[in-house]
């Protein structure tokens, strides 16, 4: 109950904050209120899950899609295969459109080319693959 009442104490400080200390808030109560649900070890996960979806942090607990060599066509694989095969499209249309409006990238840099292709040497190190804003995937040759 202590611990109840210190964030309560917490929430009516973080009342008057603006801008970017929203979202410093928004991140204070979810690992708050997922330790308090989940635990301290589930909290962490979580936060650091939510910091490699949305930056600042690592990788480690993000979404993760493996492929396999059976994917690469004449020693390469083109866009929209990767984003059906890694879940986030469900058909050659939508991953079509989800490029041509600009809502994908790769590593960091927006795609806007439907012809792209990756060779397998692509995928030794780490790659990140974004459609939208928040849907992301670490794709790994298996």
């Amino acid at each position: 109950m202590f611990r109840l009442s210190t964030m309560l104490e917490q929430i009516k400080e973080m009342e008057v904050w603006e801008g970017s200390e929203l979202n410093k808030a928004k991140e204070i109560l979810a690992y708050e209120l997922t330790s308090l649900v989940h635990g301290e070890e589930e909290a962490k996960k979580a936060l650091d899950a939510a910091k490699g979806l949305f930056g600042g942090g690592n990788t480690e607990n993000m979404p993760t899609a493996e492929i396999t060599n059976e994917i690469f066509k004449d020693g390469s694989v083109d866009l929209i295969s990767l984003l059906v095969s890694s879940g986030l499209v469900q058909s050659r249309s939508e991953g079509r459109r989800a490029i041509e409006q600009g809502g994908v990238a790769v590593n960091g840099e927006k795609i806007t080319d439907i012809a792209a292709v990756f060779a397998p040497e692509a995928f030794a190190e780490e790659f990140v693959f974004r459609r939208g804003k928040k849907n992301l995937r670490k794709i790994t040759l298996m």
